[in-house]
């Protein structure tokens, strides 16, 4: 599964394989080899990889994204940013890309809303609130 997810994140951040390979210090025949399922990458490479594409070293192993299919309608402000892990302490990683529209960066603080009977969970960034959460 590791192949295909790095195949997935590769072509959704528009490098090639050489590319790729140039920015984890590899050659691209070892990209080749992981994106085919030949050979697999370290653990180091995976916590590079990981870092590089904005997920967990989990989701790049584990996740299928091949049967993902996320929205996006920028038009309408909408978006399906994709499907995150909830780690055992309670931490989420907010996928890059959705860190992106909506401009969170780390030290950022946000807003945790929840409604039981809609059975959703939401995260905000609403500028100046924070200093009335104190």
């Amino acid at each position: 599964m590791i192949g295909m997810n790095l195949k997935y994140f590769r072509k959704k951040e528009g490098l090639s394989q050489e590319e790729l390979a140039e920015k984890i210090e590899v050659s691209r025949q070892s990209v080749a080899k992981w994106e085919s399922g030949e050979t697999l990458p370290d653990i180091v490479k995976c916590r590079e990889l990981a870092n590089l594409f904005g997920t967990t070293i989990d989701n790049l192993i584990n996740y299928s994204f091949e049967e993902e299919k996320l929205v996006e309608n920028e038009t309408d402000g909408k978006f399906v940013f994709g499907i995150v892990k909830v780690g055992e302490r309670g931490q989420v990683v907010i996928p890059k890309h959705a860190r992106e529209v909506f401009k969170i960066n780390p030290g950022d603080k946000l807003v945790v809303l929840g409604d039981t009977k809609q059975g959703g969970i939401a995260l905000a960034k609403i500028p100046g609130l924070e200093s009335s959460f104190k």
